[in-house]
């Protein structure tokens, strides 16, 4: 996201200006100049953000600022990279670096001042929308509201062509909280991913004749992301008052939210009543809701959707109930749903029936995306090859395809809802191939070297990912595979739908770049590129000063190998370095070369040592050589005073053990050097 880039690179810019440029005439005022300029953008790019898909002319400026961002960013790294590789010891040496040094610094001042003029042109369109959209400066108080319109076709869709598979376990248990328990007040959530069939399942239980005779009065309030009270409130009161065919109060218009609040709890103080409250999106939308509704002994009931954990758990506080985690559909109903949308209740033919199971495992139980797809497959014919094409062009299908609409809609309301400093995270794991298990300690470690966490005073960079990594799970957008014994998230896998949405919005930013012997053929202008699998041969000047990440996924070809070398050997601006699973027997000298490099995984190959020339190294914050052959690391591993990462182990399975015997590396003496250590696994533990 574009406000991530100015953030991170106005991070830089201040370290950058105390401690490298001040001197350099030509480059002071140039990089103060910038510096203010996207200071006052920032506040604005967080509003953009949220208003860009539905305004071409703000999405152009929104991309303006993230490119000019990103060549500043390059400019600084060139100018970091020339200081730090000249340091001649000689005197011939010397002069030579010296006038280097000076046609350098003039071709810096250059190229500052071009991304001057050019971030002054982008400001001065900054203030037209800000004043079109009323946004204030950086530093003033706003409140900022999505205002994404929200559309329900795809609940609709869900309601009229699911059919109910599954429901009727479910149903039965939501009517039992419904109308069974005490005389208290209770309040009933339900939770889960969009596309769940939330709506649907709470429909037909609101929509039951014994739930309609249980109760005097019902309701049924669609809250959405951008709802106003006030409008809320008046839709209540309407459908309240129209049940008993009474006439809503006079002023009902003109009332404020507290009258309006009034108006519905008086109306609800000598009834037994049902209130639906669809789609709550937050704990403080639901608190501005619940003080309308009548506390009475008549055994009253509240249900509300969410796709929000803790908005579920939230809702109970003060009152009975309980939270209701819609789970995925099996994979017998998953078979039962998709066979009647597909074939109108027929069969799967048999030569279809091994694709058809391919294509539904990626829907993952998803009610959804199972009649989205279905629906899909219902147009085509029963040719085999039209099937397995559009199992491998899922992404195309889901973006151009009108029939999916309504999954990219539910899909998109989870992105757009995500506070500023997550969207970014969540683009990052369509960096991971499809159907990956994330480990999400490596995970965390990558946030934090791409720049996307931010300090939080009395808590470490780790804890605040952590902390982002749950709010990703309450939202119900990943799919949780391995839990450690205290219950955070040890590993996970994301949705193939979700996957196919992340991966276009990330190419629409130039945020990441997948790359295969498909796709290689194409890439440029690029920040981070995740090679999947085998990759033809590229042409590695495509990249320049781009590439700042470069991820390989068992990447074992020889040609694929070739193309990693040739990248890592043009592209020295690397920060973020895997090379996860490839066939490396030997550390590629080029790697010590890359003097921004802050992340460096050799997970999963057959390297044996590391060079001495490691210490070239010095940004180095994480070395993760887990499951390689690696042993003992040299003396010059404690030149890295960065490095807060040391994984070094592997684990042998023997037949006679019950467990897995773990294998770690013998450090040299004098580890107490490596400060900043944060994090190190494992040591072999000798008498000596």
């Amino acid at each position: 996201m574009a406000e991530c880039a100015v953030t991170y690179l106005l991070d830089r810019l201040t370290v950058i200006w105390e401690q490298k440029v001040k001197e350099l005439k030509g480059v002071k005022e140039g990089i103060e100049a910038i510096k203010d300029e996207f200071e006052r953008m920032t506040a604005f790019l967080r509003v953009a953000d949220a208003m860009e898909d539905n305004d071409m002319e703000l999405k152009v400026w929104v991309k303006q600022v993230r490119e000019v961002a990103y060549d500043t960013e390059d400019v600084l790294d060139k100018f970091i990279l020339n200081r730090q590789e000249s340091r001649p010891n000689v005197f011939v040496c010397k002069l030579f670096n010296w006038i280097s040094t000076l046609r350098f610094n003039d071709g810096i001042a250059s190229d500052v001042e071009s991304i001057r003029i050019r971030v002054r042109g982008i400001a001065e369109r900054h203030q037209r929308y800000q004043y079109k959209f009323n946004i204030p400066e950086a530093g003033s108080s706003s409140v900022v509201v999505n205002s994404l319109a929200y559309d329900r076709r795809g609940d609709a869709l869900l309601v009229e062509e699911a059919e109910l598979v599954g429901i009727e376990g479910r149903k039965s248990e939501l009517m039992g909280w419904l109308v069974e328990g005490g005389a208290k007040l209770g309040v009933i959530s339900v939770a889960g991913m969009g596309g769940l069939g939330k709506t649907t399942l709470v429909k037909k239980v609101y929509d039951d004749a014994a739930v309609k005779k249980h109760f005097q009065s019902h309701a049924w309030i669609t809250v959405s992301e951008s709802f106003k009270i006030e409008e809320l409130l008046r839709d209540t009161i309407h459908q309240l008052f129209d049940e008993t065919k009474q006439p809503v109060p006079r002023g009902i218009n003109t009332m404020s939210s507290n009258q309006l609040k009034d108006v519905v709890k008086q109306f609800l103080r000598e009834r037994r009543y049902v209130i639906v409250f669809d789609d709550v999106w937050s704990i403080q939308a639901w608190d501005a809701i619940k003080y309308a509704l009548s506390n009475n002994s008549y055994g009253s009931r509240i249900i509300i959707t969410t796709r929000l954990t803790d908005v579920a758990s939230h809702s109970l506080m003060g009152a009975e109930g309980n939270v209701y985690m819609l789970k995925p559909l099996t994979q017998e109903e998953s078979w039962t749903l998709f066979c009647q949308k597909t074939f109108h209740r027929s069969s799967c033919p048999p030569h279809l029936t091994e694709i058809s199971h391919n294509i539904l495992n990626r829907c993952a139980g998803l009610p959804l995306a199972i009649v989205a797809i279905g629906g899909v497959l219902a147009t085509k014919s029963n040719r085999f090859d039209d099937w397995v094409m559009l199992n491998q062009s899922f992404g195309a299908e889901l973006e151009g395809n009108d029939k999916l609409e309504s999954l990219r809609m539910i899909l998109s309301l989870s992105f757009k809802d995500l506070p500023y400093y997550l969207k970014s995270c969540f683009l990052y794991l369509s960096i991971y191939p499809e159907d990956y298990q994330i480990e999400s300690k490596s995970l965390i470690r990558q946030w934090i070297m791409e720049g996307f966490v931010k300090q939080k005073v009395g808590r470490t960079l780790e804890e605040v990912a952590q902390g982002y990594l749950n709010e990703l799970v309450n939202r119900n957008l990943i799919r949780l595979v391995r839990s450690d014994d205290d219950g955070s998230v040890k590993s996970f896998r994301i949705h193939d739908f979700v996957r196919e949405m992340l991966l276009s919005k990330s190419r629409d930013q130039s945020l990441i770049m997948i790359a295969n012997e498909q796709t290689s053929g194409g890439i440029n202008k690029v920040r981070r590129l995740s090679i999947h699998g085998s990759l033809a041969k590229v042409e590695p000047q495509r990249f320049g000063t781009q590439l700042r990440s470069l991820l390989a996924f068992g990447a074992i070809d020889l040609e694929s190998m070739l193309s990693i070398h040739e990248l890592l050997n043009s592209c020295r601006m690397l920060k973020v370095l895997v090379l996860s699973g490839s066939n490396l027997e030997s550390f590629p000298k080029a790697i010590t070369k890359l003097l921004h490099l802050r992340y460096l995984s050799l997970r999963y190959t057959n390297i044996k040592s590391l060079p001495r020339t490691i210490e070239k190294l010095q940004k180095l914050e994480t070395l993760d050589l887990k499951h390689s052959y690696v042993t003992k690391l040299p003396v010059e591993i404690l030149k890295l005073p960065n490095l807060r990462h040391l994984i070094v182990y592997r684990c042998v399975e023997y037949s006679y053990l019950p467990f897995d015997f773990t294998l770690g590396f013998k450090p040299p003496v004098g580890m107490g050097a490596l400060t900043s250590l944060h994090q190190l696994t494992f040591v072999e533990a000798t008498p000596w």
